[in-house]
């Protein structure tokens, strides 16, 4: 177990041991509890004392506060009880690509706002534009982010520009959109679910007013993590019509429900934390803990949104701390750490999202090599699945398109070519 730095041990809420048993100064007059089951014990450790992300659990990693706030009780001594020595744990030790070094994208062509309207109240949703004045024939991509707690246009950025930068018989314009309640787009207290974002997702590529709307029945959806499932879940409806689909680290559970499972009880608990999360004064004061801070922002990225740590710099935790202060940026994390954004409820039901569109919508799935170990099941189950047409795999974690860029460029770029001409 690595040695926790000072300011970590105020989150240290709970020391996991491999029993199953485990005991919290912070819990001093409360409870010793018991684990559900001995895998999920290195989640519920400090995001930076972790494994490998090799080893971490899917989607993203479960801040311990919110463990604590998740965990049965039963009581204890009200004595302070010091932490138990830990059993050592066998990890699987995954090697790290090396640091990518990759300079800023340009600013986009265009950047702006377009109008979504949910149940009649106008939302600002952010969109920018990448585009080359030089290719006749051009052919439309739309980019939306991995739906998390810092999610934002700037994580398609340099891939959108490598491609449209291209010199080819085809041109390509990328236009990246930021989902309602978070990136750049306005952060209404939205009863945020999976249902309202595919609700979203289909008025962008129908109305005629939309930043899409003139991509001619061509247009290439590319997402990464959630984004990716909920297109796919609305193409397979028939609510959509993209002409390709391209899913980047495709991911379907939130943080909580892959450790702790969908149970009645926990359901209840899940939604008792999402109350507390949304409440007016004591909701802040929690996000702050778990998601609004450099400290834990940096932890994640390093432990298993990034492949290697070195690639988490300065100016990104500042970008993502900034995203974290916008009014109203606590809604859709509420609804995203508890699993309310979850386009399906099992595996089973994400590989018959895929096989919905076979032979109709060509797929590309993009796994990540180091991501962590129950997100990279879940996308390693799509290989050779029905309806996926190709599956590649790229260096990185959960977040690959932003953290090695240009190699998710060059597989999206092979796929848009090989799509494209299959359709003269």
């Amino acid at each position: 177990v690595k040695k926790i730095n000072p300011p970590d041990k105020q989150r240290l809420l709970i020391c996991a041991e491999l029993n199953g048993q485990f005991t919290s100064p912070a819990l001093q007059s409360g409870p010793r509890s018991r684990l559900p089951s001995p895998r999920l014990h290195t989640s519920l450790l400090p995001l930076h004392s972790r494994p490998h992300p090799a080893s971490a659990s899917a989607s993203t990693a479960m801040p311990p506060a919110a463990a604590a706030f998740l965990s049965p009780v039963v009581a204890v001594p009200s004595r302070a009880l010091p932490l138990r020595r830990v059993r050592s744990l066998a990890v699987r030790a995954v090697a790290s690509p090396p640091a990518s070094k990759v300079k800023p994208a340009p600013p986009p062509s265009k950047t702006g706002k377009w109008e979504w309207k949910f149940e009649n109240a106008p939302v600002n949703i952010y969109y920018e534009e990448h585009e080359q004045d030089t290719a006749d024939n051009v052919k439309n991509i739309l980019m939306i982010p991995t739906i998390s707690d810092v999610s934002t246009v700037e994580e398609w950025r340099v891939v959108a520009k490598d491609i449209v930068g291209r010199k080819g018989e085809l041109g390509y314009r990328a236009t990246i959109v930021d989902w309602p309640g978070l990136g750049y787009s306005d952060r209404p207290s939205l009863n945020y679910n999976a249902d309202v974002m595919e609700s979203f997702l289909v008025q962008l590529m129908t109305s005629p007013n939309s930043p899409v709307a003139n991509a001619d029945d061509e247009l290439v959806i590319v997402g990464g993590g959630h984004a990716a499932t909920i297109a796919v879940r609305a193409a397979g409806k028939g609510l959509i019509r993209p002409s390709a689909v391209a899913a980047v680290a495709p991911t379907w559970a939130g943080p909580l429900p892959i450790v702790f499972g969908r149970g009645s009880d926990m359901e209840t608990r899940y939604g008792l934390l999402r109350g507390t999360l949304r409440a007016p004064a004591l909701g802040w004061m929690m996000y702050n803990v778990l998601v609004s801070n450099e400290k834990s922002i940096q932890s994640q990225y390093k432990s298993h949104v990034y492949a290697n740590p070195e690639n988490v710099t300065p100016e990104i935790v500042e970008s993502r701390y900034e995203l974290t202060k916008r009014k109203g940026a606590r809604f859709v994390p509420a609804a995203f750490l508890t699993g309310l954004l979850d386009p399906v409820q099992s595996r089973e039901e994400f590989l018959q999202l895929f096989a919905k569109l076979d032979g109709d919508v060509p797929v590309l799935i993009v796994s990540a090599v180091n991501a962590p170990k129950r997100s990279k099941a879940e996308m390693e189950a799509l290989k050779g699945a029905k309806g996926v047409t190709k599956f590649v795999e790229v260096p990185g974690a959960l977040l690959p398109q932003e953290e090695y860029p240009l190699a998710v460029a060059e597989e999206l770029y092979s796929f848009l070519q090989e799509s494209f001409a299959a359709r003269r």
